[in-house]
């Protein structure tokens, strides 16, 4: 069974710095797309970035420049450094993999797994 599991996020202070990790378990393939979704509250979820497994990557226009999407060579795990946070950064961030062919450009629909989202919060 596959599974995502995400760690990092917290809070911090507007133009600080997080890390966020997923690790796929139980994932084989070596052709995948994955990503970053984030929901604040009373909105909807929006795409943040994406990472397909030949070093392919996205970035909405929101968070270009100022976070990095990137993989561990070993094993499938996903990071996402974000610099530069802003308030309005705030929200659940949830990791999500989906089949090689939906990157970049990843739907919330494409989706085949999400992991169960980790909270960021940054604060003015």
């Amino acid at each position: 069974q596959v599974q995502l599991a995400e760690s990092g996020g917290g809070s911090v202070q507007s133009g600080g710095s997080l890390s966020l990790s997923c690790a796929a378990s139980g994932y084989t393939s070596t052709r995948y797309c994955m990503g970053w979704f984030r929901q604040a509250p009373g909105k909807e979820r929006e795409g943040v970035a994406t990472f397909r497994s030949d070093g392919i990557t996205n970035y909405s226009d929101s968070v270009k420049g100022r976070f990095t999407i990137s993989k561990d060579n070993a094993k499938i795990t996903l990071y996402l450094q974000m610099n530069s946070l802003k308030p309005e950064d705030t929200a659940m961030y949830y990791c999500a993999l989906a089949w090689f062919g939906q990157c970049p450009g990843l739907r919330q629909s494409d989706v085949s797994l999400w992991g169960q989202g980790t909270q960021v919060t940054v604060s003015s």
